[in-house]
């Protein structure tokens, strides 16, 4: 393992890289990772409906682990990169420009997996769950959404942080574990896989004729991926990227 004050070296160097890709790049990496965490989101429901919320905690971190070795770029974890901006090693356009692309290829990549995934019959079995799970995430209130997206965000930057610390496989996938695990159990809000949750529930409910109040794809848009994301970017960016900026760079700048 690499020393906490290496570890930030490296995310910085990580930002600093994923800022500087092309366009093209930067949304085909996005759209894997939006699938990542999609099919992660199908095995939890899965497990969640046949063996209870600790099943699906303990398979959703396959997401996050196929996002950093497989190589791809997510929303959630590039809120990191507010250090190498603090830092002076991005321009803040080149930031938020890298934000807004790997946030629509995340949708893009998630939105797919819901639609193959709910018209390929899988969730026939559990239609019922999967919509309530949609309907429960839509009736949050805005700051209750704000509040488990901080929560979520800061444990997926944590893990992300930590798994900059080792080069070996093994000690990536066991640094990932723990904290996302620890957000799903929770019940925190992770605004990628609710590109995921979300149309799944409404494809669900199309799918098979049943008429939900209030459950739509801009009405989720609304009530549950905008404070989502939100609390995300302040427990991502807000508050470790920040937080370890203030200890490692701050006073020599």
């Amino acid at each position: 393992m690499l020393g906490p004050n290496e570890i930030a070296e490296r995310s910085i160097s990580a930002g600093k890289t994923k800022a500087n890709l092309s366009i093209k790049k930067t949304f085909i990496y996005s759209i894997l990772a939006g699938m990542f965490i999609a099919l992660a989101g199908v095995g939890a429901t899965i497990g969640s409906y046949y063996g209870g919320k600790l099943v699906g905690a303990l398979i959703f971190p396959v997401g996050l682990i196929m996002v950093v070795i497989a190589g791809s770029q997510l929303f959630t974890g590039n809120n990191l990169m507010i250090m190498t901006w603090l830092k002076g090693e991005i321009t803040l356009s080149k930031l938020l420009k890298n934000w807004l692309f790997v946030y629509l290829g995340n949708l893009v990549g998630a939105v797919l997996i819901a639609l193959l995934v709910v018209y390929s019959g899988v969730f026939d079995s559990i239609s019922d769950s999967v919509i309530a799970t949609a309907v429960t995430k839509s009736n949050l209130s805005f700051l209750e959404a704000i509040f488990r997206g901080i929560l979520c965000n800061f444990l997926v930057c944590i893990a992300i942080w930590m798994s900059f610390g080792t080069e070996s496989a093994s000690g990536k996938i066991l640094t990932i574990i723990g904290p996302i695990f620890l957000f799903v159990l929770c019940g925190f809000e992770h605004s990628v896989a609710n590109m995921f949750y979300g149309p799944a529930g409404v494809f669900t409910a199309l799918k098979n004729n049943i008429s939900v109040e209030g459950l739509s794809l801009l009405g989720f848009f609304i009530h549950n991926l905008i404070p989502v994301t939100i609390g995300n970017i302040i427990g991502g960016a807000g508050i470790v990227s920040l937080s370890y900026y203030l200890i490692y760079y701050f006073n020599k700048k």
